[in-house]
């Protein structure tokens, strides 16, 4: 009988290659070949036995394999053993010279002998050699410093299934299950099953029992972890916990930032899905930066992504109603509410990372708001009504530029009961999610002892009480008309928006963009489409304004406009930040 080979010696030298094992064995799921099978410490090589030199053989980089497992065959009367390795490599995607990771499997049979249990043993050598050589070889970018996620790693994984368009248990179930089977990697499903619920559940939970926490949802669901984290007394210890995202909402900002950190193409929908989980499962660990945020109430949040107020605040809160439509939510509310473009009248202030920038940037933007207060004067228009339309937008033309009559909610005030999360449960469905991943952040009350009394946390040296001015070196906006503000501290505002390209994890500073009013619809339509490729510094917009800073202030004037804290409508008025560099811990490369 033809019985496989293996030659255990790891300086054994076979066509060329110097590996840790070498095999011959049967490939199951590729035409039951023989093959020659050569680990090295980066590959994995496949050679077809029967054919010419050079001819049938594939060669799967370590670095994209995910885990190997060893296993029996489901006919008894079978001696031998299988081991099958589970490899994510970059390929090209259906009529697209785009690439994106996609799944391979490679199974082979082991038939050394007439003892299962020589053979098994065999299998189970080669599973795990091949698993110690990709631990070995972890994706990383240059300056990241990293450690890695505790193996085996036992992960709670919350998920939340009203998340986008509420597919994010199909999701769960088609990728990312598999993949954490093939990964080894232990873990309990959690479904959220009201507004807070994680929240509620890491602030109480014995974090002891796990070595992650990972959420499969938008970017609200991981607003709200990181908030429960904070909240406990052990808040310095539990925020240590190592966070993982899997895009499941509509947003995925984050997951989408992930991706980019990693040197990926950005990509959309489940492919970005796939690469995330690729991540997850390689485990390496990279610091994060938070930004504790102040509230007029006395409310103190903890962000992770992103502060806006007007024009991108809105088109988050408005573009609700389209939550059917997926990341496309976020275009029709784009344009939506470019139709009836308005300013907001507020004030900024922000401390400059580097100071001696800021002398330089102060002489241009005192300019320009110099030229848009003699233009509001000129027109004598109220801030918050729309501006006329400019001669020159094309796409002002081609739509209807009066005001929306569902316009968005007043600075003033909050309307849960208008959520489309407040239906009630229904009674046949225990695991229905009335917590959503964007906008239906449940408010404590104003001025709250509770609020005041949870929130735990690093002081902010930083900022003086919202109720005083702010100190000397910082540098002030007098009040002016801004079309957005918006904070970012990770690359991407949505899937498809690269909003800050320069940041970082853990760059230690808030990006922080904001548009003053003068701007044609035309112009701002141009800065939304160079954002998906981060080019919108390069359309020398003069009222787009860029600076990185170390803690910021806004205050809102205008009664209408929505202020947003990682994409959840928080209460309207003065609010401030201050940036916290590698407080928490980020699955990522």
């Amino acid at each position: 009988m033809d019985r496989d080979k293996t030659e255990p010696d790891p300086s054994h030298h076979r066509n060329g290659i110097v590996g840790l094992l070498y095999g011959e064995f049967t490939d199951i799921l590729n035409g039951k070949v023989r093959c020659s099978v050569s680990l090295t410490d980066h590959a994995l090589t496949v050679q077809k036995i029967t054919s010419s030199p050079g001819q049938g053989k594939v060669v799967f980089d370590l670095n994209d394999c995910i885990g190997c497992h060893a296993f029996k065959g489901e006919d008894n009367a079978d001696t031998a053993a299988y081991f099958s390795a589970y490899f994510y490599p970059f390929k090209r995607r259906w009529l697209s010279s785009a690439m994106a990771r996609q799944r391979l499997e490679q199974c082979f049979r082991v038939a050394l002998a007439q003892d299962p249990s020589a053979n098994l043993e065999e299998a189970e050598r080669w599973a795990r050699a091949i698993r110690d050589a990709s631990f070995r070889h972890l994706p990383r970018r240059d300056g990241a410093v990293y450690c890695e996620v505790r193996r085996p790693c036992r992960l709670m994984l919350l998920l939340n299934p009203n998340s986008g368009r509420g597919q994010a248990m199909t999701l769960f179930t088609t990728h990312i299950q598999r993949m954490l089977t093939e990964a080894a990697v232990p873990h309990t499903l959690v479904i959220t099953e009201h507004q807070n619920h994680a929240r509620e559940l890491v602030r109480e939970a014995d974090l002891s029992q796990w070595d992650a926490l990972v959420i499969l949802s938008g970017d609200g669901l991981l607003f709200e972890v990181v908030n429960g984290l904070m909240e406990r007394e052990d808040w310095e210890v539990a925020i240590q916990t190592p966070l993982g995202i899997l895009p499941g909402g509509s947003g995925n900002a984050l997951a989408a930032s992930v991706n980019h950190y990693s040197g990926t193409p950005m990509l959309l929908g489940e492919e970005l899905l796939v690469s995330c989980g690729f991540l997850l499962c390689k485990g390496l660990l990279s610091p994060l930066d938070l930004v504790s945020v102040h509230l007029a109430s006395g409310q103190r949040l903890f962000s992770f992504l992103a502060l806006a107020w007007g024009f991108v605040a809105d088109v988050d809160i408005e573009s609700e109603r389209y939550r059917q439509a997926g990341a496309l939510r976020f275009l029709l509310g784009t344009l939506v509410r470019l139709a009836s473009l308005r300013s907001y009248r507020g004030r900024l202030a922000f401390l400059p990372v580097h100071q001696e920038q800021a002398a330089e940037q102060e002489g241009r933007v005192a300019r320009l708001v110099a030229s848009t207060s003699t233009m509001s004067s000129d027109n004598d228009s109220s801030p918050s009504t729309s501006p006329p339309d400019s001669p020159n937008s094309s796409f002002c033309s081609a739509m209807s530029c009066g005001p929306l009559t569902d316009s968005s909610p007043p600075c003033s005030a909050l309307c849960p009961e208008n959520s489309v999360h407040s239906s009630s449960p229904s009674p046949n469905d225990n695991n229905t999610l009335h917590n959503a991943s964007n906008n239906a952040i449940k408010l404590l009350q104003a001025g709250s002892d509770q609020t005041t009394s949870l929130i735990k946390g690093p002081p902010d040296s930083l900022l003086s009480p919202l109720d005083e001015p702010v100190p000397a070196d910082w540098t002030q906006i007098p009040e002016t008309g801004f079309i957005l503000v918006l904070a970012m501290y990770q690359s991407y505002l949505a899937e498809d928006l690269q909003a800050a390209p320069e940041a970082r994890t853990q760059d230690g500073c808030i990006h922080l963009y904001y548009v003053l009013e003068g701007v044609s619809r035309a112009a701002l339509l141009r800065l939304f489409l160079a954002m998906e490729k981060g080019t919108h510094m390069a359309c020398e917009c003069p009222q787009l304004v860029y600076r990185q800073v170390r803690a910021l202030r806004l205050e809102p004037l205008s009664t209408q406009g929505a202020l947003t804290v990682d994409g959840e409508q928080v209460e309207c008025g003065p609010i401030q930040a201050q940036i916290h560099g590698s407080v928490a811990r980020l699955i990522s490369s």
